[in-house]
């Protein structure tokens, strides 16, 4: 019965997440890692993994850091939970706007809100990504650690991207960084 309360409440975990998130997986994480914390699911170091193994696996990321985060806690009933958790209220959602879609979308109100909606959720992946660059380049504050590799890593792939901006793939570039973190951090 614990277990069922459990991935349950992971369940409605990521329910939460995933209904009052917009903009997609990105602008999830500031909520994922407070909540992930605040229930003593994940640590933050955890949180920052899991971000990076999200990153690196085909899928949606909110997906696969759910389905991460649920194994972790209950193998894989939690990963079919928390994964069933974030995903149903996008699933509902576009059920019911398919029903009303014309109507919907062109109602004068929802292209109101959705005009107020894009800078926060502009905002959001901002703030996700200079935490989670501060987080893998500099470390933990408290315990100050600065990584070069990391460093090494983001401004390779940054002015490689620059300069051939159509010529490589974001696979490439993945792959590209996984190959020089392997190499500078077994330096």
């Amino acid at each position: 019965m614990t277990t069922l309360l459990g991935l349950l409440k992971l369940f409605w975990t990521f329910f939460k997440i995933s209904l009052f998130t917009f903009g997609g997986g990105y602008s999830m994480i500031p909520l994922i890692n407070q909540e992930m914390i605040a229930n003593g699911y994940l640590t933050e170091q955890q949180v920052f993994q899991f971000i990076g193994i999200a990153e690196s696996t085909p899928g949606p990321f909110a997906v696969n850091i759910a389905t991460f985060a649920g194994f972790e806690n209950y193998g894989f009933l939690g990963a079919l939970f928390s994964t069933a958790g974030v995903v149903m209220p996008s699933f509902l959602i576009i059920l019911f706007i398919a029903a009303i879609s014309d109507k919907f979308i062109k109602h004068p109100i929802v292209q109101k809100v959705l005009d107020v909606l894009k800078p926060a959720i502009i905002g959001f992946i901002l703030a996700a990504a200079l935490n989670v660059s501060i987080k893998s380049i500099i470390g933990d504050l408290q315990n100050f650690s600065f990584s070069w590799q990391a460093l090494v890593i983001f401004f390779s792939i940054s002015i490689l991207s620059y300069i051939f901006k159509e010529k490589f793939s974001p696979i490439i570039l993945i792959l590209t960084s996984g190959v020089m973190g392997l190499i500078l951090y077994l330096l």
